[in-house]
């Protein structure tokens, strides 16, 4: 997929996300619903200024534009790695805690 059409799908993700109509985000950026039409299209690109307009109106980085939903959100396997990493973590502390409070227990049991 090529540049264009790749930031026009993206264009029109966020839009769509944020609930505007094309009408809606052409008054905001200032452009012609025939223009933004034709940019999520593919068939036309964005100048650094209008770039800068649709970034301010969608708030989103403008570096969004460019990239695919999996270069922006973690996927089910990175989650699942980090929640074991984090899960052993925790376990590793919980069991130095407990060792603390058997060492330092001014009570001990019978």
């Amino acid at each position: 997929m090529n540049m264009k059409v790749s930031f026009g799908k993206n264009l029109k993700f966020y839009r769509r996300e944020r609930r505007l109509s094309q009408e809606q985000l052409s008054e905001k950026a200032d452009i012609s619903i025939k223009h933004l039409s034709a940019i999520e299209r593919g068939l036309t690109f964005v100048s650094a200024e209008l770039l800068e307009k649709l970034s301010e109106s969608l708030e989103v980085p403008a570096f969004y534009f460019f990239v695919g939903e999996q270069e922006l959100f973690y996927n089910d396997v990175m989650l699942d790695t980090i929640d074991r990493a984090v899960e052993k973590h925790l376990l590793r502390a919980l069991e130095d805690i407990k060792a603390d409070l058997r060492r330092n227990n001014p009570y001990p049991s019978t």
